[in-house]
């Protein structure tokens, strides 16, 4: 079975590989997108070199679990099985859930249920690094994908029919530079690529916690004005929390103690939750980036890169993910007729694929989020009566339940 060869040097215990001086498709950016991108490019025959800053932590089920998760809808999860990446997350660390459930006032709770879409499960929640760390361990078994470890984009020049790349230790020749280098993405900018959005004034805290229930098959969210309290399961007693509110509050949470924070975290989340043990905790600032195009000559946005969204139904990995099977169809399309698949015109179409798409999404999760965040006697009136008609409703909860979890 093929390995990744690293020919270069060692130093500091992370390999330096020899990157060929040709490629044709260099992705920068090893995170979930960019990783699974690899995979399903090489699957197509092509060359992939792939750059990153540093390789994934080996996992060590002693080890706490990260901060950083995700709600891996079972769109996502196809496609991480088509990868082959999906036997290696089930072996390391996972939690599924079953049911979804939502509510500001307790008369108007709605619950969305697997059975309802007649399927087993809703979706996962899963740590980011034992999504990259599987797939990582699954790029090495394509020897047909180059990984540069540690390694950096520093410019690069367009030409007619590709891209001259300047790295920190190399230059690199590719038919197509692949964007997965996240929300402040460096490909983005240099190649003048804007975006449009905002800054939504609110932060999130993401609190790991010791539950005194055991894991359950639900995932939930609770509506306040100052936004959301949210619950996603993990594996045996152990839950993710995240607290939406004003930047000013969430600075001041930031600044307590663990066992301070855990008096707030119980005395301010649903009963439902139970008691909890605050385990770790970090914050990050809520906004909204769209780029103004996808496609540039022989640059392609992905995931981040190209969209960030407000995180209130954990979508945004999810539509990366979307991005990376779009791409993989449209250069699979064009290669079988015999097109040239970095063609701005075969590019293209991947563009038109995934923009009104991401767009929709983005839209929708904004639209919920200033509902539910305006503090307004009638439009509460509205919302509650909403949910409480939408839990009344199986077609129209069987319809946006499948959405949601990319099954249309």
């Amino acid at each position: 079975m093929p390995k990744l060869s690293y020919l270069i040097e060692q130093r500091d215990d992370i390999l330096i590989q020899q990157a060929p001086t040709h490629t044709d498709c260099l992705i920068v950016g090893a995170g979930m997108i960019g990783a699974s991108a690899a995979i399903a490019l090489a699957e197509l025959g092509l060359q992939v070199t792939v750059i990153e800053r540093a390789q994934p932590l080996a996992f060590d089920s002693a080890q706490p679990l990260d901060l950083r998760v995700s709600a891996i809808s079972l769109a996502s999860q196809s496609l991480l099985n088509q990868l082959q990446a999906w036997p290696a997350i089930e072996a390391m660390r996972h939690c599924v859930y079953r049911r979804l459930g939502v509510w500001e006032d307790e008369l108007s709770y709605t619950e969305f249920n697997a059975n309802e879409i007649n399927q087993s499960h809703l979706g996962h929640i899963i740590e980011n690094r034992v999504i990259q760390l599987a797939l990582w361990q699954q790029m090495q078994q394509h020897d047909n994908i180059t990984v540069l470890c540690p390694e950096t984009l520093e410019s690069f020049q367009h030409h007619t029919h590709s891209v001259t790349v300047q790295l920190s230790k190399q230059v690199v020749e590719a038919r197509l530079l692949i964007a997965a280098d996240g929300a402040n993405s460096k490909v983005r900018q240099l190649a003048g690529i804007g975006v449009t959005g905002w800054d939504y004034q609110q932060s999130a805290m993401l609190i790991n916690v010791e539950t005194e229930l055991d894991q359950q098959d639900i995932t939930w969210q609770k509506f306040l004005p100052t936004g959301p309290l949210a619950f996603l399961p993990m594996p045996g007693n152990n839950a993710s929390l995240v607290w939406y509110q004003h930047k000013g509050e969430i600075n001041r949470l930031s600044r307590l103690s663990n066992s301070q924070l855990t008096a707030e975290v119980n005395r301010a989340f649903p009963k439902r939750l139970g008691l909890v043990k605050v385990v770790n905790k970090g914050a990050f600032n809520l906004t909204r980036r769209h780029a103004n195009q996808y496609v540039k000559g022989q640059v392609v946005l992905l995931g981040d890169a190209a969209h960030t969204i407000n995180p209130l139904a954990g979508q945004g990995v999810n539509l990366g993910f979307k991005d990376v099977l779009a791409l993989q169809n449209v250069i699979a399309k064009a290669i079988g007729s015999g097109q040239c698949y970095y063609d701005s015109t075969v590019l293209a179409r991947y563009e038109q694929q995934r923009r009104n798409d991401n767009l929709l999404m983005m839209s929708a999760m904004d639209t919920l989020y200033s509902v539910f965040s305006h503090p307004a006697k009638p439009l509460k009136l509205l919302r509650n009566m909403g949910l409480f008609v939408a839990h009344r409703a199986p077609l129209l909860k069987a319809k946006a339940l499948e959405y949601a979890c990319g099954l249309r």
